[in-house]
């Protein structure tokens, strides 16, 4: 990430930085974060967490000085990503051959397969489904027939990888966007196929769950924890009722401090103290800081990086055109916002880099990220 910004922002003048005026929104919050630690006594907590935040000050730059990529340029990036994704996702499917009834049992308790990088099941899955969309995207321009074919098999092969990790992130966002690549299709020139894309959907999930053991035993799992959340039964063993307790104690913890936070570094600790006070049968690896982005921020910054941040997360879609390409980013950034909603995606270097990196990605093919904030001009695509 460092090298990539480095090079692309290299000549260009500290003072044309200051035109981007989405960067210096995402300055202030990151600014923020930085000031809370005047009220952070663990200091090194803070050092962590504002850390993961370096990139927000960077890769924006960096796409905006970039030029666009050619279709050469597109298609040699997609087929060389496509190849690097199916070598981790072989990683992990070689595991499940390996053994597959000890994986299959362990799905019963939600343990998931090992994946790269450092068993991130929850990035792993969604940087699939999130490339398979670039490649959607990126198809018309992939002109050469060899590349075409080899990019069509590596996206069937990361649909089975997304079913047989039984991600829920990784999944979601996958039926998210062929759900709105359906619709999408219906109301354009190609309505048969879009109809057949929508009719798919019910019957691949039929499918996938009667032919794949792994997405069977996870959706039996969730429906478990969604009848033991119905009757009262409040257990962090259950992962998705561990998030809504982290949600209520945070919630109270920001209406408790609501201009400062508790300080990006006193974030857990503030947290710790009020699991053993409400749910003291909880131990410390069952006490999670709040499972969503905006909650992580209101809590260590308070409620005006909240407001910030929620500025920063918006402003992007003033960019819209009503063109193929603002089809495509606007479901990427939802697939994004979903996962702000549910992860404190980031806090996490990884997710970091997978939120930026696909959502610059497809910012950038707006054609709208020019420094001077007029458009670039884009080659004609088709659907």
């Amino acid at each position: 990430m460092f090298l990539f910004g480095i090079n692309a922002i290299r000549d260009v003048p500290p003072r044309q930085w200051l035109r981007q005026r989405w960067w210096l929104l995402g300055l202030v919050w990151v600014a923020m974060y930085a000031l809370s630690w005047f009220w952070s006594e663990v200091k090194g907590e803070w050092s962590n967490h504002l850390q993961t935040k370096l990139p927000f000050l960077l890769l924006p730059l960096a796409f905006s000085y970039q030029p666009k990529f050619s279709p050469r340029q597109i298609q040699i990036f997609t087929l060389s990503v496509a190849l690097m994704l199916i070598g981790s996702a072989g990683y992990t499917i070689s595991h499940f051959f390996i053994d597959p009834h000890f994986y299959i049992s362990e799905y019963k308790v939600s343990h998931m397969l090992p994946t790269l990088p450092k068993n991130d099941h929850i990035r792993s899955s969604m940087t699939a489904a999130l490339f398979v969309i670039w490649c959607i995207y990126a198809w018309p321009q992939l002109t050469n027939k060899r590349i075409r074919a080899l990019v069509g098999v590596c996206i069937a092969l990361l649909v089975a990888y997304i079913h047989v990790l039984a991600a829920k992130t990784g999944l979601i966002s996958l039926y998210l966007f062929v759900a709105a690549w359906g619709l999408y299709l219906s109301f354009g020139k190609q309505r048969l196929l879009g109809l057949a894309v929508i009719i798919a959907i019910p019957l691949t999930v039929t499918l996938a769950l009667k032919l794949v053991p792994t997405l069977r035993e996870r959706a039996t799992y969730i429906g478990y924890t969604i009848y033991m959340y119905n009757h009262g039964h409040r257990t962090a063993m259950l992962g998705d009722i561990a998030r809504i307790i982290s949600y209520d104690l945070a919630s109270d913890l920001i209406a408790q401090h609501p201009l400062t936070g508790v300080g990006t570094g006193d974030m857990k600790a503030e947290m710790d103290a009020l699991y053993f006070q409400r749910h003291p049968e909880i131990d410390e690896h069952g006490r999670l800081l709040p499972h969503n982005q905006f909650l992580v921020v209101g809590l260590g910054c308070g409620v005006p990086a909240m407001l910030v941040f929620i500025a920063w997360i918006l402003a992007p879609l003033l960019r819209l055109r009503r063109n193929r390409q603002s089809f495509f980013f606007v479901i990427v950034w939802l697939i994004l916002l979903v996962q702000l909603l549910i992860e404190p995606v980031l806090e996490v270097q990884f997710g970091v880099f997978v939120y930026l990196f696909f959502l610059l990605l497809h910012l950038q093919e707006l054609g709208t990220t020019s420094a001077s904030g007029s458009p670039k001009p884009t080659a004609p695509t088709t659907t």
